[in-house]
């Protein structure tokens, strides 16, 4: 039963603890939220918590003001509260000069955050699944992921944001409602290959299925698990090599000996970058591979009078053996 794999990806996980007596449950109104919903409502008793739901109208497309309603109905057969924002996503995409995919996330989170802290919740479920997951795998391939890509979507991320549905699979899913003769609200706009992920949902995993590998979505999730573990265990040792180079830290950034860090493999080199840059700058949302190596270069040829400015509001320079990355 899905109850029983749902409740066992929560406890393996760790994704609701003691302490976790409210959880907040994002629901667009789709197959995967509106079953994420029944499912943790079913177990709220045996968990121990309570639910509160968070839905966001992105204003996109004409029946999102049907979806709306869905929810505010299901939630009060449910006797669940539920929080709802209508957000002009594609005003957010224009004047931040991003896509609607990361326009309508930034909003959702936005939105999730402010309602979980209002209303006193300690973690935030998501409906993604494991066939999202293996979409998300195959995308970040094709934009040149390293380890961090090929993980796929946290299983709990912050020790707030948690899965419960990761290791399901679509068909589970689809399952669960039939067999309940649970009503939802079907998005047209999966249906359409205008985003980059649908093509690879509608179109390119069901060809792997056809052609290569019918069990495609889990082999996938298998190999992302096992990279997830490798990458943690190198992530242990980046951490100790970071805290060895670290001279200094304070409100204006970092400075690190660039005589032990030249000393160091190439791949924790990498990762201690990437560890200065999220140190000072909170995120290393926007960093890629190019700009990792472009300040490597710098600090293996030496180059005292010259600095990278890798991200907007970050500056990165040698001096008398020194590496700094300050704020500016």
């Amino acid at each position: 039963m899905l109850e029983e794999k749902v409740l066992g990806t929560i406890n393996k996980y760790n994704m609701i603890k003691q302490n976790d007596k409210k959880v907040l449950v994002a629901v667009s109104g789709g197959f995967d939220s509106t079953c994420l919903l029944y499912l943790l409502d079913s177990l709220k008793s045996e968990l121990n918590i309570e639910l509160v739901v968070a839905h966001v109208n992105h204003c996109l497309r004409e029946n999102a003001i049907i979806d709306e309603k869905f929810v505010k109905d299901l939630c009060e057969k449910l006797n669940i509260p539920v929080f709802i924002a209508q957000i002009d996503v594609s005003k957010i995409a224009m004047d931040d000069k991003i896509s609607l995919e990361m326009a309508g996330r930034k909003a959702r989170y936005e939105f999730f955050d402010k309602i979980c802290e209002q209303e006193n919740c300690t973690k935030i479920a998501t409906a993604h699944n494991a066939n999202d997951n293996a979409e998300t795998v195959l995308l970040n391939i094709f934009r040149g992921t390293g380890l961090k890509g090929l993980k796929g979507i946290h299983k709990v991320r912050e020790d707030k944001y948690i899965r419960p549905l990761i290791e399901s699979t679509r068909n589970e899913i689809n399952e669960y409602l039939e067999k309940n003769s649970i009503q939802i609200r079907l998005d047209e706009s999966n249906l359409e290959n205008e985003y980059r992920r649908n093509k690879v949902r509608n179109d390119l995993i069901p060809y792997i299925k056809e052609n290569f590998n019918t069990n495609i979505i889990n082999t996938i999730n298998k190999m992302s698990d096992i990279i997830a573990l490798e990458d943690e265990f190198i992530n242990k040792i980046a951490d100790s090599s970071f805290k060895q180079v670290v001279i200094k830290n304070d409100v204006q950034g970092l400075v690190i000996n660039a005589k032990k860090f030249s000393q160091m493999d190439i791949v924790l080199q990498k990762r201690i970058i990437l560890k200065c840059i999220g140190f000072v700058n909170g995120t290393t949302v926007h960093i890629e591979e190019v700009n990792i190596m472009d300040i490597l270069r710098m600090i293996n040829n030496n180059i005292g009078n010259k600095y990278i400015i890798p991200i907007k509001g970050l500056k990165v320079y040698i001096n008398k053996s020194q590496i700094y990355f300050n704020k500016i």
